[in-house]
């Protein structure tokens, strides 16, 4: 790196991180640089956001000329496992100016956050970055992103003639800050992993970004006629292409949702209308939702016809497995008291090939977690025959145990996708579909 000095951005390099970003991270074969990545750049480099500084940038410069040539930052969330919160470190706006490319600079700043990420105490790394990428630097695809559906606007039920509306959607403002957060953190509680979210981070969403920024999100509040708050949803600013996309949508418990989504889809038809006619860009042809099928919305709507919309992957990574498990050791023991293993005592040793994980158990509680590898002298080529020798009980390829591990997929789907995913026993597999089912996640992050 002689042609090139990495460090910790200052104050002095907000404006320099604002132009390089929205140069560098345009959308693709963009004429101009973004101007949403720009705001979101500037509301991170100048104090914008609850957990962030400027220093979490780092930035490689050019000894010579002294402008930067490539960018990382690393912003803090915490997250939820099953209820148990977790810190986790999300890698952003990594980019390298496209002349200066192929010089291991990402890699190198990526090494540097994850020393930065360990420092902080972070259980994982997340990040929804482009294809293939990060899986250079010790990235799994092991959580569902942006998981939901779309329905035609026109499909949108009109009121009827003369009936007045049950329910209506307005703007946000500071005092529904903790009914928001009360509302959401109910519904984030039928999700693995979802995203944690205190008043400060609502107050950032409701008015401390930047008007312009990609991330701009609108507050509303649902409410009877009288005005007694049911629920709340969140959507974007403007229109991606012909749709208004929906963040979030949760009602109070004991409300019907048949009863009132009608009422918000209307609002949002209406909104995306307002959006297309503002912007001079077509119209809004769909409404699309961003927080999964498992959605109770997703039942409310099924006389729309939805259409799935594909979802994406956030890459995982987990420095260190077993302290992971240990962190979520009571999320493990609630589902095996579920179990037909409620009982169990004895161990589970699973291979991830290079290392492992050894998971010991006393009456169906997990009871120690340590880092295990298979001996390298057993005698004789593995056959998952029966045996008395120390062989594992399952095997998973690289780092495919995390898509077990966050519920992206389940034991059947890892074994159907990769030949060399292994289940040595029967106990084994027991224990494995009682630990880690298949579950919907839908994490929002603060960005």
């Amino acid at each position: 790196m002689n042609q090139f000095a990495m460090r910790r951005a200052t104050a002095a390099d907000a404006e320099a991180l604002v132009a390089f970003n929205a140069d560098v991270l345009r959308h693709q074969d963009a004429a101009e640089p973004d101007q949403r990545t720009a705001a979101w750049t500037r509301d991170l480099a100048e104090g914008g956001h609850p957990r962030f500084a400027v220093s979490d940038f780092l930035v490689v410069e050019d000894t010579g000329t002294g402008d930067i040539v490539s960018s990382v930052c690393l912003i803090p969330q915490t997250w939820s496992y099953g209820g148990i919160e977790f810190a986790v470190g999300n890698p952003e706006l990594v980019g390298t100016r496209a002349d200066q490319r192929g010089h291991g600079l990402v890699r190198q700043q990526f090494a540097e956050i994850h020393r930065w990420s360990a420092a902080r105490g972070d259980l994982a790394l997340a990040i929804d970055g482009i294809p293939w990428f990060y899986r250079q630097f010790g990235y799994e695809m092991a959580l569902a992103l942006r998981n939901g559906c779309t329905v035609d606007s026109a499909r949108v039920p009109p009121l009827s003639r003369d009936v007045p509306e049950e329910f209506r959607v307005r703007p946000a403002v500071d005092a529904d800050v903790a009914f928001i957060a009360g509302t959401y953190a109910t519904g984030a509680a039928r999700y693995l992993v979802s995203g944690c979210r205190d008043g400060v981070a609502w107050r950032y969403e409701l008015s401390g970004r930047n008007a312009a920024s990609m991330y701009l999100a609108q507050l509303r509040v649902i409410e009877t006629r009288d005005g007694q708050a049911v629920g709340c949803v969140v959507h974007t600013s403007w229109l991606h292409g012909s749709v208004l996309w929906v963040v979030a949508c949760e009602l109070m418990p004991g409300i019907v949702w048949d009863t009132v989504i009608p009422a918000v889809l209307r609002y949002l038809r209406a909104t995306g209308d307002q959006y297309a006619a503002r912007d001079r860009n077509g119209r809004c042809e769909r409404i699309g939702f961003w927080f999964g099928t498992e959605h109770p919305m997703s039942g409310a709507m099924r006389p729309l016809v939805p259409q799935p919309d594909p979802p994406y992957a956030w890459y995982m990574r987990v420095p260190d497995v077993p302290r992971f498990l240990r962190h979520v050791t009571p999320v493990l023991d609630r589902r095996l008291a579920a179990s037909a293993l409620a009982e169990y005592t004895g161990e589970l040793h699973l291979s991830f090939y290079r290392d492992g994980v050894r998971l010991g158990f006393q009456r169906g509680r997990v009871t120690d977690v340590t880092s295990w590898r298979q001996p390298f002298e057993l005698n004789g080529v593995e056959r998952l025959q029966p045996t008395t020798a120390p062989r594992a009980g399952a095997m998973f390829p690289d780092l495919t145990f995390l898509q077990l591990l966050f519920g992206y997929r389940s034991l059947d789907e890892l074994e159907h996708a990769f030949a060399d995913c292994l289940v040595r026993t029967d106990e084994a597999r027991t224990l494995l579909l009682a630990l880690f089912p298949k579950q919907p996640s839908n994490v929002w992050p603060v960005l």
